[in-house]
Formats: C-alpha cells, sequence, structure tokens
C-alpha cells in the first residue's frame, strides 16, 4: 500500500494510535475479561488455532468461542498507515 504525497503519518500529527496484538494464552490460565458478553473470570481449558474454550470458576459453565484475547499499544509515535 502506496501513501499519497497528501499522506501524513498520524504519529507526528498526534494522534494516538492502537496496536492489537493477539495474547498468547495458554491452557490453565486464569483470566479476567473486563467487558462486554464474556464479562467475568475464567479458565482456559483448551487453546486451538482459531479457537478458545473457558471454564466460568463459579458455574462450571463452559463456552468456546473465537479467539479474542489482545494486548494493546497506544502510541502518538506511530507511523500511519503501516508500510508492509
Amino acid at each position: 500500500m502506496s501513501r499519497s504525497p497528501n499522506d501524513s503519518p498520524a504519529g507526528s500529527a498526534g494522534e494516538m494510535i492502537a496496536v492489537l496484538r493477539p495474547y498468547p494464552v495458554r491452557v490453565g490460565q486464569k483470566i479476567y475479561i473486563e467487558a462486554g458478553p464474556r464479562h467475568g473470570d475464567w479458565q482456559v481449558i483448551e487453546v486451538g488455532d482459531r479457537k478458545i474454550r473457558l471454564r466460568c470458576p463459579i458455574s462450571h459453565k463452559e463456552i468456546e468461542c473465537d479467539q479474542f484475547c489482545y494486548v494493546v499499544t497506544e502510541s502518538a509515535e506511530i507511523p500511519w498507515p503501516h508500510q508492509d
């Protein structure tokens, strides 16, 4: 993807850019989901290439869903759009 002469990198303009990367959850890990439909405490019981299986420690309910856990970095110094 190329940048036109009128495009300016957002980082240089002081805009905050959020960088998301998958978090490497592992079986047995205890996690807390702060918001959303899966809000609450969970234990990771299975991790696949695309799916994750969780168990609630209170109700023992198990759910399987697409992997969704991400680590977020926010900075005004990140060029955007990226030139990979």
